[in-house]
């Protein structure tokens, strides 16, 4: 049984400042389990790709749904990026990538924690 669909909406979407999220595999870049309408194999290559070139990421940021979001923070197991009042949260752990959005009517703070408690979570678990 997959526990992420239990996860994803008891630690992200019940704060209510998650807006949507998905959780796939790190090295294939395999959907676990997902939120979001779609999320094509090239987005999850992308966000992979922004784990091991960093400083490009800090310095362009990334598309995602038509959108060009700005990075606040990047290092090899976190990624925070924004587009007028909107928010893309990537999160690594050893062996998957979490990623959350958030919207106008969110925290910011509180979706970033969340994500970052749900990694820690992992990766206490060995993930």
């Amino acid at each position: 049984m997959n526990p992420f669909p239990k996860l994803l909406e008891g630690c992200l979407i019940d704060t209510k400042h998650v807006e949507s999220a998905a959780i796939f595999v790190a090295k294939t870049g395999d959907v676990t389990f997902n939120l979001f309408k779609q999320v094509c194999p090239e987005q999850t290559q992308m966000f992979l790709d922004a784990f091991k070139h960093v400083n490009v990421t800090r310095q362009r940021g990334l598309d995602f749904r038509s959108k060009h979001y700005t990075c606040v923070r990047a290092d090899k197991h976190s990624i925070y990026t924004k587009y007028e009042g909107h928010g893309l949260i990537l999160v690594r752990t050893a062996l998957y990538v979490i990623v959350a959005t958030y919207s106008q009517s969110m925290y910011p703070s509180i979706c970033v924690e969340a994500v970052e408690k749900l990694a820690e979570y992992l990766r206490e678990k060995g993930n």
